[in-house]
């Protein structure tokens, strides 16, 4: 018998902007209610992410000009400007439940969802394209412009959970929609294909660690940057080549060898990254976690013919063909740790201690 849903559920609320402290644990928060065309999922595990701590502490602010740190992680970025402080560039209503990633079952359907998907246990799409009527390049973020997934309960447009069959756990299942999905917008968006040469950035963290996997799937040669202590690690998920991050990229590999990077860092190496594409080379970015302001020479774009491509909003096929590649055990989840969900200060600190390869999870 489908268990009864109750009134209030666990949550973490994020109250503001700032440090571990905007993180408020309850349990009194009200469930809420599917309306019309949206599902109601209980939350079986969802994973931490950059932009979790990014919205946190303001990062999206033009006023920060600095990387993700783990100083700026605990405590906010006093540049930050609360008017611009929203990854869209607006500002952010308070409270809030983050958690962009979620793996669970639908239990309740709203007015137009056939109830024959209450049990399915599905994905969900974390840039939602429905609310904003499919407007090209816009979307509500999952945690972000709506509630998310820290938490017992979460409601989406129907068309956004993905039901998912495969004999992965429930945290294995929650490490793929953000980061995965992120690195397969990325390739998409660069038209990789089998044979060319690709360099992944960041590559033990969530996003790059997809990257390498994602790249590898396609026939693509696999150059990836980690630190010293995460190098096997990151060779064992598929990449050819391990560059250190520890030293300059230019002493590791000769210039015009690439086809296609795939960047998540930025930062003071940047520059280093179009100086190793090959002329008509594409480079994709999705993240600064390096740091987001970088030098460029626009002598260095024009006359070797780049083309630049920043990714956020999902190309259509990337939800549904990663749903897709799980199924046939194509790529495989980089689970690293899970925490019970009121622990997520304790989480969020490992995660910007960036001691692990792949994802942490939180379990409601």
């Amino acid at each position: 018998m489908p268990k009864a849903i109750p009134k209030t559920m666990k949550a973490v609320l994020l109250k503001g902007y700032g440090g571990f402290d905007q993180l408020d644990y309850r349990q009194d928060v009200a469930v809420p209610a599917p309306q019309a065309g949206e599902v109601l999922i209980r939350v079986a595990a969802a994973g931490i992410n950059n932009t979790d701590i990014n919205t946190r502490t303001g990062w999206y602010s033009k006023g920060v000009s600095e990387g993700t740190t783990t100083e700026a992680g605990k405590s906010g970025y006093a540049a930050a400007s609360p008017s611009d402080a929203g990854w869209t560039g607006g500002e952010r209503k308070f409270p809030l439940i983050q958690g962009a990633d979620v793996c669970g079952r639908i239990v309740a359907v709203g007015r137009g969802v056939a109830e024959s998907r209450i049990g399915e246990r599905v994905l969900v799409e974390p840039a939602l394209r429905e609310p904003v009527a499919w407007r090209p390049y816009e979307a509500h973020y999952l945690g972000s412009e709506c509630d998310g997934g820290f938490a017992e309960y979460v409601k989406v447009p129907a068309v956004h959970a993905y039901q998912i069959e495969c004999p992965l756990s429930d945290a294995e299942l929650a490490t793929f929609p953000c980061a995965y999905s992120a690195a397969e917008n990325m390739l998409t968006r660069a038209g990789l294909v089998a044979g060319e040469a690709v360099l992944v950035t960041g590559a033990s963290g969530g996003v790059g660690s997809a990257a390498v996997q994602l790249a590898r799937r396609r026939g693509a040669r696999v150059t990836a940057i980690t630190s010293a202590a995460k190098a096997a690690r990151v060779e064992s998920l598929g990449a050819d080549r391990v560059l250190l991050r520890e030293r300059k990229l230019l002493d590791q590999i000769a210039p015009e060898e690439i086809d296609v990077v795939i960047d998540v860092a930025g930062g003071a190496q940047w520059p280093a990254l179009l100086e190793v594409l090959r002329r008509g080379g594409r480079y994709a970015v999705s993240g600064a976690i390096a740091g987001p302001m970088v030098e460029l020479d626009l002598r260095t774009l024009s006359l070797k013919d780049l083309r630049l491509l920043g990714c956020t909003i999902l190309e259509p096929q990337v939800f549904a063909n990663l749903i897709v590649y799980i199924e046939r055990g194509e790529i495989r989840p980089v689970l690293a740790k899970t925490f019970p969900l009121r622990d997520i200060v304790r989480a969020q600190q490992e995660f910007l201690a960036k001691g692990f390869v792949g994802k942490l999870v939180l379990l409601p």
